[in-house]
C-alpha cells in the first residue's frame, strides 16, 4: 500500500492536477480500497477539524501582512537602503538581494511572497547595471527561502498545528539558523565575485552621510518585527493575536511611512491574501483526509514496521528521512511535501528520541531545498517571472551555490543541535 499512495502521488501531480484535490483523490481512493470502514462519510467532520483551529488563522494575517508591505511600497524602500549599506561588498547589490530577503522574511513568513517582492524591486537594476543573470537570479531565489526559516513562518506554525508543537519554541528555534544561512549566503557570494569579479557586476559606494540617513527606511521593517515576535515572548499576545497587531502595523507603516494604501492597493492585497490562503488550507484539509485514511487503513503501522524491520540505528534512520526529503522535494511542491508526510515521519522520529522542535528546523531546511531545485522549485519560477528575458536555467545553476550552503546547514544543525535548542531553552 505504501509504495501504491507514493506511486499515485506523483502520477496525479504529474497530470498537473491541483495538489489539494490530489490529496482528496488519494484519500478517497485508500479508503474504499484499503480500509474496512466508510470513510468517505467522515470527510466533513475531518475537514471541519483540520480548518477549526484559532492557530491556522495567523496564516492569511501573516500574509495579509506581507501583501501590505509590498503594496505599500515598503519593501521597495528598504531595499534601496540596504544597497546602500552593502554594495561595496564584491557582489555589490547581491548582497542587497539577500538581506533584504531576509528582513522581508522577519515579516512575511512567505518564501514566495519574499522572493516575488525581492524579484520585483531588484530585477531591473541588475540589467541596468550588467550583473551576471545566473548569480543574481539565483540569489534572490535562495534568499526568498528564508521566509519559512526565519520567524514568524507560516510554514512552522503548519507543523506546529499538525504535531501539537510549540510555535513559540519552533519561531525561535529558527532564528538562529535562519540568520547564520544569511550570512553563509552573503559569505558564499563574496567568495565567487572575488575568485569571478566580473559576476558581481560594479561595487559602488556611499557616503556616511547618505548611510545614516537610509537607516529610517529599515527603522519600520525592525520595529515591526519586535513587536510581533517580541509579544509573543513578552507573553502578551498569541501567534495569532501578534499576526493580528502586525497587520495593524503594516497598515500604519505604509500609510504614513511608505507610499500609501489606497483602495486599489488594498484590493491587491486582499486578492492575493484570499489567493494565497485558500490554496494552503485546500492542502492542509485535503492532507489531514488523506492522513485519516491513511492512519485508518493501517499505512502509519506499515510504515513504521518497514523502518524498525530496516535494521537501522536512529542515526541511520534519520540519513533515511534525509534522503527521502531531498528526493521528494524535486517533485513535490513544498507545503504539500510538509503536510503528507509530518504525521506519518515526525512520530517516528520523535519514537527515536529526536527532538520534535529540533526536527522542524531541520525539515523546513529540506523543503527549502525543495523550493530551489528543479522541476518543482517555486521560488526559480517566480524570479524567472520578474525577468524579461532569459532561460530558468541561469535561474537554476545561480542557485547551486545556496543549494550547497543548506546542505551544510543541515550538517551543522545534526552535528550541534543547540543551533536549534538553545534559544528556546533560555526563553
Amino acid at each position: 500500500m505504501i509504495w501504491t499512495v507514493a506511486i499515485s502521488l506523483l502520477g496525479l501531480m504529474a497530470l498537473s492536477i491541483p495538489v489539494g484535490i490530489v490529496l482528496f483523490i488519494l484519500g478517497i481512493g485508500v479508503g474504499e480500497f484499503y480500509s474496512a470502514f466508510p470513510l468517505l462519510r467522515g470527510l466533513g467532520q475531518v475537514i471541519w477539524s483540520a480548518s477549526n483551529s484559532s492557530t491556522l488563522i495567523a496564516i492569511p494575517l501573516f500574509v495579509l501582512l506581507g501583501e501590505i508591505l509590498v503594496r505599500g511600497g515598503v519593501a521597495e524602500r528598504t531595499y534601496a537602503a540596504l544597497d546602500k549599506w552593502l554594495s561595496w561588498l564584491p557582489g555589490g547589490l547581491v548582497h542587497a538581494n539577500i538581506a533584504t530577503a531576509t528582513m522581508f522574511s522577519a515579516t512575511s513568513g512567505s518564501s514566495v511572497a519574499t522572493a516575488a517582492t525581492v524579484a520585483t524591486v531588484a530585477m531591473p537594476q541588475a540589467e541596468k547595471l550588467n550583473y551576471d543573470p545566473r548569480l543574481f537570479s539565483g540569489a534572490i531565489a535562495a534568499g526568498g527561502t528564508l521566509g519559512i526559516l526565519i520567524p514568524p513562518s507560516i510554514n512552522l506554525i503548519v507543523y506546529g498545528f499538525l504535531t501539537e508543537t510549540s510555535i513559540p519554541r519552533l519561531f525561535s528555534a529558527g532564528l538562529i539558523p535562519g540568520l547564520l544561512m544569511a550570512l553563509a549566503f552573503i559569505a558564499v557570494t563574496a567568495a565567487i565575485c572575488l575568485a569571478r569579479p566580473h559576476l558581481g557586476g560594479p561595487s559602488r559606494s556611499f557616503g556616511w552621510s547618505e548611510r545614516a540617513n537610509s537607516l529610517v527606511q529599515l527603522v519600520p521593517i525592525i520595529l515591526l518585527f519586535a513587536v510581533v515576535i517580541g509579544s509573543i515572548y513578552a507573553g502578551w499576545a498569541t501567534p495569532t493575536e501578534s499576526a493580528a497587531i502586525g497587520v495593524v502595523m503594516a497598515g500604519l507603516i505604509a500609510i504614513f511611512l511608505g507610499d500609501g494604501l489606497g483602495p486599489r492597493a488594498m484590493a491587491q492585497a486582499l486578492h492575493g491574501t484570499i489567493r494565497i490562503s485558500a490554496m494552503i488550507m485546500l492542502v492542509v484539509a485535503g492532507a489531514s483526509f488523506l492522513n485519516f485514511a491513511m492512519t485508518s487503513a493501517g499505512l502509519g503501522r506499515q510504515l513504521t514496521e518497514m523502518i524498525e524491520g530496516s535494521g537501522l540505528s536512529p542515526f541511520g534512520t534519520l540519513l533515511l528521512v534525509i534522503a527521502l526529503y531531498l528526493v521528494l522535494g524535486f517533485f513535490i511542491e513544498t507545503l504539500s511535501l510538509m503536510v503528507a508526510t509530518i504525521p506519518i515521519v515526525v512520530p517516528i522520529m520523535a519514537g527515536l528520541g529526536y527532538d520534535k522542535v529540533w526536527f522542524g528546523v531541520l525539515m523546513i531546511v529540506l523543503i527549502e531545498m525543495a523550493l530551489i531545485t528543479p522541476p518543482v522549485g517555486l521560488n526559480l519560477f517566480v524570479v524567472q517571472g520578474a525577468r524579461k528575458s532569459g532561460s530558468i536555467n541561469d535561474v537554476i545553476m545561480g542557485a547551486i551555490p545556496y543549494v550547497l550552503v543548506m546542505i551544510c546547514m543541515i550538517a551543522a544543525l545534526i552535528a550541534l543541535p543547540g543551533l536549534a535548542l538553545w534559544l528556546p531553552s533560555i526563553l
